[in-house]
């Protein structure tokens, strides 16, 4: 059994048996403080302060493993994968490197793409393989991902759960506005949907539907700086 919270712009929480993990921790300049979660293990898509303030998580043993770029990782009977992609559609020319990360916990399997800035080739899709969980930036199409390109891509990648995140949100402070969430609602053709404070999910319920459902998980931490 894993457990999801959201907290905030980019950055998850993830708990399980085998540890925690904080997914892109951000750094209070872009107007939220994320505050002192703890956890195990800390991963990292890029080095850019919205997504690299790995000094704000607190260490569950001696230090925080930090994962930031590709490879095969191993760590307390988590399993994880980093695959470099890019933060733009020049192949980084213009914003570097971005690395997705794909995470085996508790025989669930969670993907999170940090800041992609296009679509994925073949190769990039079959290392990603079957997602059971799927953290996706909807807010963006300068930075990031707009919401028809992020629907693109949960299309290529068939999760069972889509997560967005990386949207515009009350005094988030971006050099480029992000875009609301509600402009990837109606992407997706949302109709009747209620925010959730969190996210629980074991194995067998993440098979439960052949068809992806998107889930909006309210904030739990982020609090505004003053």
């Amino acid at each position: 059994m894993a457990e999801v919270t959201y907290l905030g712009h980019s950055c998850f929480r993830l708990r399980g048996r085998e540890g925690i993990i904080v997914m892109d921790p951000y750094h209070r300049a872009i107007g939220y403080d994320l505050g002192r979660p703890t956890a195990h293990i800390v991963t990292v898509s890029h080095q850019h302060p919205d997504h690299n303030n790995t000094a704000a998580v607190k260490p569950l043993r001696e230090s925080v493993f930090i994962i930031d770029g590709p490879g095969e990782y191993e760590v307390g009977g988590i399993f994880i994968h980093g695959i470099q992609t890019y933060h733009d559609k020049e192949r980084g020319a213009r914003l570097g490197r971005n690395t997705i990360y794909v995470v085996h916990l508790d025989g669930v399997v969670f993907c999170h793409l940090g800041d992609l800035g296009h679509e994925l080739n073949t190769t990039q899709i079959e290392e990603i393989g079957n997602v059971d969980v799927l953290f996706v930036p909807v807010g963006d199409g300068e930075w990031t991902l707009s919401p028809p390109e992020a629907a693109e891509v949960i299309s290529e990648i068939e999760p069972r759960l889509v997560i967005p995140m990386h949207y515009a949100m009350p005094q988030l402070q971006f050099d480029a506005p992000l875009v609301p969430l509600d402009r990837f609602i109606h992407e997706m053709g949302l109709t009747d949907w209620q925010p959730e404070e969190k996210l629980v999910i074991n194995a067998s319920s993440a098979t439960e539907s052949a068809e992806t459902r998107v889930v909006i998980l309210k904030p739990t931490n982020g609090q505004a700086v003053m």
